[in-house]
């Protein structure tokens, strides 16, 4: 290859595998954008608040954090396809966990389902990114992560159209003004339905999830395994330990995901302050969604002129400009600010993602691929810091002011935080890379 030619970004000759693991971005994208208006449902079904209902994320996003280092180590033994297909496999099961959820009605339960799925999803991304950023010239990883990366958003949206029009359309206790004040009986009769409404969805999943686990048994993917002794773990986790840029590279993936999961989860709860009900709300991360996918289109295209770190610092700076303006600014413009936010949050996984892993070899990018994938957690728990700060005056979400704005408006300080520092390590990795050439730290 002469220094005029550019490698391509996805070469012939791994297009086929690399459209098939690419479809499984879709697949956990659609998880997340159902889950997400699963919060606000439960609060309103099951009568909780807002820090209660922000377990339906610590169960979501815990679960990465808990599999993602089990499934590198496993996939680091074994080969990429098994690891894909007990991702498959568990992520079905949790989904079908909550046909028996809804019959007991516990939130529990339905807690349990999307802690398992999780499971599954962690193994899926464990293997999947690491691969797509295997599949070609290093040059051109970042890229070709971000190329996969846009059908994320795809799957983003069929959820959020899903979680509209079959389930928060659907939701009678949304309907009605003072749900908790009806007796009893009613309201069994309403949770009892409601709760159907909420599983359908995540039953139906699991059983396309089961005939994609189908498709990929009969599919030739290559690599199985890698020849050779594997070198010591203990090895692996020093290099990785001692290398600044992916270990600050971690910190800021759980900032990133903290962020983004505290912007889409809580622009229902930032509706309802205006008087906006959740069917509506859900127009509104739709365009935030439409917005995350443009973004993702347009990130991926500037990666080609401006450097990975640089792109990233200028994205962060711009989402907590956008912040600013959803903390500081009452009504529907700052309803704009916050579904602005989701344009330059696109970049953010992917770019920290192939950015940390950068330089590494084989080996510590597995091993490496799980740290990341654990730094999901961040979307565990900030969600349930906010909550707290949403319930500072009472269950409602303006019941107070704090520095002269609701409560709601407020704890949008958080994803305000989360930007701050990955503008930061942006900025260290831009000028790391320009002074040393390479591998930092």
């Amino acid at each position: 290859m002469t220094e005029d030619q550019k490698p391509a970004v996805v070469s012939k000759k791994v297009l086929i595998p690399f459209i098939l693991i690419t479809s499984l971005f879709a697949l956990w994208g659609f998880a997340n954008a159902v889950t997400d208006p699963m919060v606000q449902a439960f609060k309103k079904v099951l009568e909780l608040s807002n820090a209660q209902a922000s377990w339906v994320q610590m169960a979501f996003y815990g679960g990465y954090f808990c599999m993602a280092l089990p499934a590198a180590l496993f996939v680091r033994k074994y080969s990429y396809k098994t690891g894909v297909l007990i991702g498959l496999a568990l992520y079905a099961g949790g989904a079908l966990l909550f046909y028996p959820a809804a019959v007991t009605e516990q939130f529990w339960f339905f807690c349990l389902g999307l802690y398992v799925l999780t499971f599954g999803l962690a193994f899926l991304e464990t293997t999947a990114n690491p691969y797509i950023l295997a599949m070609g010239h290093p040059k051109t990883a970042t890229q070709r992560l971000n190329l996969a990366q846009a059908f994320n958003p795809v799957g983003l949206i069929l959820g959020l159209l899903v979680a509209q029009q079959f389930v928060l359309r659907k939701l009678q206790s949304d309907d009605i003004e003072n749900y908790s004040a009806l007796e009893e009986a009613k309201k069994a009769m309403i949770r009892t339905a409601d709760l159907a409404v909420i599983r359908d969805p995540y039953v139906i999943l699991g059983l396309v999830i089961l005939a994609v686990f189908v498709l990929i048994v009969v599919s030739k993917m290559p690599q199985a395994r890698e020849e050779g002794t594997l070198p010591g773990l203990g090895a692996t986790f020093a290099a990785l330990g001692g290398n600044k840029k992916y270990v600050l590279g971690v910190l800021a993936q759980v900032f990133y995901v903290g962020g983004q999961i505290m912007c889409w989860t809580y622009i229902y709860q930032y509706a309802e302050a205006i008087g906006m009900d959740s069917a509506t709300a859900a127009n509104y991360q739709f365009a935030a969604f439409i917005l995350f996918l443009v973004g993702r289109a347009i990130g991926t295209y500037l990666l080609r002129f401006v450097s990975p770190g640089r792109l990233l610092m200028f994205f962060a700076l711009l989402a907590g400009a956008c912040a600013l303006g959803t903390i500081f600014i009452n009504g529907v413009v700052g309803l704009y600010s916050l579904v602005g936010i989701s344009f330059f949050m696109s970049l953010m996984f992917p770019t920290i993602y192939g950015i940390a892993l950068d330089g590494l070899s084989e080996e510590e990018s597995k091993i490496g691929a799980a740290g990341l994938v654990m730094a999901i957690v961040g979307g565990a728990v900030m969600p349930g810091l906010q909550g707290l700060i949403i319930d500072a005056g009472g269950s409602g979400v303006a019941d107070t002011l704090i520095m002269g704005v609701p409560e709601v408006n407020f704890s949008f300080v958080l994803p305000l935080v989360c930007f701050a520092f990955i503008a930061f390590y942006g900025n260290r990795v831009y000028k790391g890379f320009n002074q040393s050439g390479g591998r930092w730290g």
